[in-house]
């Protein structure tokens, strides 16, 4: 492995913690194990930890803007991803992609309006954070 996809992917590294307890919920939905899952979100968090965002070009502004996802319900989600695999598995091809502190991206997400709330991994292993999740993974 060369340096640079060493150091690319540090942000990356243990966020397979948040995929496994994801997958645990799935199969096993309680608030236990939502409790759980959370937790594992904001100790990765607190780890400096990053997520994969997805980005798309805004004409009206000249840059780009996070991509999105509407749920059936007409919701707005941005959507991020563990891992390079997970996004991969998207139907869509995603055409751009930057790292994001998994905090800065939280505090964003409060900040928007508009959208509900951040959906890991919306192709495999999802979770569903919405403001209300998100406020309580966030220290205060």
């Amino acid at each position: 492995m060369d340096k640079k996809n060493e150091y690319q992917d540090e942000g990356l590294r243990g966020n397979e913690k948040i995929e496994e307890a994801i997958f645990l919920l799935q199969k096993e939905p309680s608030q236990e194990q939502l409790a759980h899952t959370l937790t594992v979100i904001r100790r990765r968090m607190q780890e400096g930890g990053q997520l994969i965002v997805a980005v798309e070009p805004d004409p009206a502004q000249a840059q780009m803007k996070l991509q999105t996802v509407r749920t059936p319900d007409g919701k707005i989600w941005w959507s991020a991803f563990t891992s390079f695999e997970e996004e991969l598995k998207g139907a869509d091809q995603v055409k751009s992609t930057f790292l994001s502190e998994i905090g800065r991206m939280f505090e964003a997400a409060l900040t928007v309006p508009e959208i509900a709330g951040i959906i890991i991994n919306p192709w495999n292993r999802t979770i569903m954070l919405d403001k209300h999740l998100i406020r309580i993974i966030m220290p205060d």
